[in-house]
């Protein structure tokens, strides 16, 4: 499976943790993440991390487009409710998408850890017969 993962700078450090937590679930799929939120992943963890541009810069443009193509099933998005954001169109597109394509979202802790532990069962093989 493909999963996707987006952290506001208020929410980096929460996203490490869910991913260290989480590390022995999250190496049997390919991953990807807007840019810092990545690397930051990688080194908090090991994982490989496809990286892309840093969000505010184009990389939710870049997972919204791989979104449109099919190309992730599983999207973490920890988003910082309280701040106001100049790339907010970009962050409304990316949620909209995943309503759209049928891509199940986190968008916080609890909805996180039951995605995951979804995944871990095998209850989004449905994604492989979506694509």
């Amino acid at each position: 499976m493909n999963v996707a993962f987006i952290a506001h700078d208020a929410k980096k450090k929460l996203m490490q943790n869910l991913c260290i937590a989480y590390r022995c679930i999250l190496v049997k799929n390919q991953l990807y993440a807007t840019g810092t939120t990545g690397r930051l992943i990688e080194e908090a963890t090991g994982l490989n991390i496809h990286k892309l541009l840093a969000g505010q810069i184009g990389g939710e443009e870049q997972l919204g487009a791989m979104i449109e193509q099919g190309q992730i099933d599983l999207m973490i998005f920890f988003r910082d409710p309280l701040g106001a954001r100049p790339n907010e169109p970009d962050i409304n597109k990316v949620i909209r998408l995943c309503d759209t394509h049928n891509v199940p979202l986190a968008t916080n802790i609890a909805s996180a850890e039951m995605l995951l532990k979804s995944l871990e069962k095998g209850d989004l093989e449905w994604r492989e017969m979506y694509r």
